[in-house]
């Protein structure tokens, strides 16, 4: 397995609170929800709004491979959110990572745990580490409070 970790992303908002909006994943929803039409590639557009969430469940159309499904498999409040690929042809895992600061901030990363070829880390690897690195700055935009 190979972990690609994005950068510790600052958080205007505590620990708990961070854990409270991201372990339900229907939440996420509401923050779907918002995102301006004109934000949205047009070729991209069926694929977001084709989006299934669940509280555990997260499904992703994935084009000719199928649907990408995550489900969480590991909650431990208020510093961890652990998520399995499902039903994908490699082993495949989303963690989030939060660490309290204050009573009003915390710290965050978002770790891609993926068992791919040694063959091929180098042509995909950068890849994936720029996947991390969007979650992170994904996360820093989110409205905690």
């Amino acid at each position: 397995m190979s972990i690609y970790s994005s950068d510790k992303i600052s958080l205007n908002a505590s620990a708990t609170s961070v854990y409270d909006k991201l372990s339900n994943l229907e939440n996420l929803q509401g923050m779907l929800d918002k995102v301006p039409a004109d934000k949205i590639p047009e070729d991209k557009r069926q694929m977001f709004e084709n989006i299934k969430i669940t509280p555990d469940t997260i499904e992703v159309p994935g084009g000719p491979m199928g649907n990408l499904l995550f489900r969480v498999t590991e909650r431990k409040s208020p510093s961890l959110i652990k998520l399995r690929g499902e039903g994908i042809p490699i082993e495949m895992s989303l963690v989030l990572h939060i660490e309290p600061l204050t009573e009003s901030s915390s710290t965050a990363t978002v770790d891609i745990d993926i068992n791919i070829p040694a063959m091929l880390k180098p042509m995909i690897g950068g890849q994936i580490q720029k996947i991390a690195n969007q979650f992170g700055d994904v996360l820093g935009a989110i409205p905690f409070a």
